[in-house]
């Protein structure tokens, strides 16, 4: 009896009793699976291993269909690339390219996945947006999100990364300082506010970088923001520039006529204001004078003179007075001191003695040795003034 497998054979040889096997089956009886084929589960056929031929070492799987795949590649057939490794091919599949960065691609393409050390691109060459290659890898920049993009570079021979663009207001290495026109408040930069009264060009910095003061205002302006008018200056009628201030005329003005070779003009104004401390250009300002007209210009300047030799004559006549007046007074002090502290004496000349009294009683001691000039003069101890002569002697 051949004894074939019912599954596996087509007929029998009776002379040789070789079974007939079907395709996937092999043996005398074609009991058992032929090579390419593994045995089914359950009593079913044997069924191909289908393994790729690329990335199978072998057609050959085991009972479970899996294949003995090659390096890089994995699957049931061996038909895709395992991890780290892309572009499946007839050979093998190629390592991912991601310069330790990485440990897995796209499998078709090759593009690293999950990038580390703050590195991007295809194959985690390149940093991060906000990081700079250095060294020691990708560094952060030190540029702030604020002054500027937050990005950087290095360039050949630097030591520093440097920020690509400041934001407006912002410059330097790392845009950490306040542009031209800008000043630093609360460590943000602040557009200066000047009015439109300074100039760019005759004051770059504009403002204090520190304060905001401006500098250079111009346009007879003045104050911390160039907001005032200088002193002889007001707002015109628009609030915007600054005039120079018209004087008033007094109440009752009094008619001054001056003439010049060839002209006939008159010029009428208060002689008030002639005496006032008007200076030659306030003076040229309410009465304008043309080239021409030489008397005029004449005039205003003999005026000027008049007033400056006015005021320092005045000057000097109350320096005058006021070192009089301190001479007198001091001269009365002393005329003072001498009357209360001289011993002034009345002396009576009688028939036999001197009398003599007190000019000033607060001077009851008063020394008398010296009240008459004589050598024989004596002053008894008694108090009694004696005095000698050839001739006559008198007590007192």
């Amino acid at each position: 009896l051949c004894n074939c497998s019912s599954v596996g054979s087509a007929g029998c040889d009776h002379t040789t009793g070789q079974c007939r096997c079907l395709a996937g089956y092999t043996g005398l009886s074609c009991h058992s699976c032929a090579h390419g084929f593994f045995p089914p589960q359950g009593g079913q056929q044997c069924q191909p291993c289908s393994c790729s031929p690329a990335g199978a070492t072998s057609d050959q799987c085991d009972h479970s269909g899996k294949c003995q795949c090659k390096v890089g590649v994995t699957g049931l057939k061996c038909d895709r690339c395992s991890e780290g490794y892309y572009r499946f091919n007839e050979t093998t599949c190629e390592p991912c390219q991601c310069n330790n960065r990485s440990q897995t691609c796209d499998n078709s393409t090759g593009t690293c996945v999950d990038c580390q050390e703050n590195t991007e691109g295809r194959h985690c060459e390149l940093c991060k947006e906000g990081f700079y290659r250095s060294t020691h890898g990708c560094q952060h920049c030190p540029c702030s999100s604020v002054a500027s993009t937050g990005t950087c570079h290095i360039q050949p021979g630097d030591s520093i990364p440097r920020c690509d663009q400041c934001k407006p207001g912002y410059t330097g290495l790392n845009c950490n300082q306040c542009d031209k026109g800008y000043y630093n408040s609360d460590s943000i930069c602040v557009r200066c506010e000047c009015n439109g009264n300074v100039e760019p060009a005759l004051s770059p910095s504009v403002c204090r970088p520190d304060s905001g003061e401006c500098i250079g205002c111009r346009y007879h302006t003045t104050g911390f923001h160039c907001e005032l008018c200088q002193e002889g200056y007001t707002r015109d009628s628009e609030g915007t520039n600054c005039t120079r201030k018209e004087a008033t005329l007094g109440p009752e003005p009094t008619e001054f006529t001056t003439s010049a070779p060839n002209t006939t003009k008159a010029t009428s104004f208060s002689t008030e204001v002639l005496n006032s401390t008007l200076s030659p250009t306030t003076l040229q300002t309410i009465f304008p004078v043309s080239s021409s007209d030489n008397s005029t210009s004449a005039f205003t300047d003999v005026s000027w003179t008049q007033f400056n030799i006015i005021i320092l004559t005045v000057i000097i006549i109350v320096v005058v007075l006021l070192m009089g007046f301190v001479g007198a007074v001091y001269m009365y002090r002393e005329y003072q001191n001498r009357k209360l502290n001289a011993p002034f004496w009345t002396i009576e000349l009688k028939e036999d003695n001197i009398s003599f009294s007190s000019y000033h009683d607060s001077i009851p001691n008063a020394d008398v040795s010296g009240l008459l000039e004589d050598d024989g003069n004596e002053v008894a101890p008694n108090g009694q003034l004696t005095l000698t002569t050839p001739m006559h002697n008198y007590k007192a």
